[in-house]
């Protein structure tokens, strides 16, 4: 079927307009709008014991602002992880972030990643080679993998919520 949708022919706005509209839907769009307006208002008791029509008032909260994020795109790829341990967390004070990064990406790719996901821009980059350990199973012997560390500072007032979701 959704082949089938790309050949048939979709109307715009215009060609909708430009429909005849029959006698009765004009009137059933006449009264929903008259009861919208008797929606609008409300009776109310004055101390003199009078009932007056008061418009309502808008009990809505105003809209925040919402902080539109770019298209991530290949960002988790150069982003791995957050890293979440002790010295990460004595780091936080200082409004530093640890992450492991992917070991081929270079200091301005990690700044553009970590504004397309976190929509912040970092200060400073600082990254580093962690080599990886031996390990031993029984007889067989052999190495974790080699990754790529990042530090991550940002300016004062900006923060990065990377434990929230633990």
């Amino acid at each position: 079927m959704g082949i089938l949708d790309k050949f048939t022919k979709k109307k715009t706005d215009k060609q909708k307009e430009d429909k005849p509209v029959k006698e009765g839907k004009k009137e059933a769009v006449k009264k929903t709008s008259v009861q919208k307006e008797s929606q609008a208002t409300e009776s109310v008791l004055t101390p003199d014991g009078k009932l007056v029509n008061v418009a309502k008032k808008d009990s809505k909260k105003p809209k925040k602002a919402k902080v539109k994020k770019e298209n991530t795109g290949q960002a988790y790829r150069v982003i791995m992880k957050p890293l979440i341990t002790e010295k990460g967390s004595y780091l936080g004070v200082n409004n530093q972030y640890l992450f492991e990064v992917s070991p081929n990406t270079n200091k301005t790719e990690i700044k553009k990643a970590i504004f397309k996901v976190y929509g912040v821009t970092p200060n400073k980059i600082n990254i580093m080679n962690v080599s990886g350990k031996k390990i031993r199973y029984g007889r067989t012997e052999g190495r974790t993998k080699n990754w790529k560390k990042a530090i991550v500072s940002l300016p004062e007032g900006q923060k990065i919520d990377i434990q929230e979701g633990l």
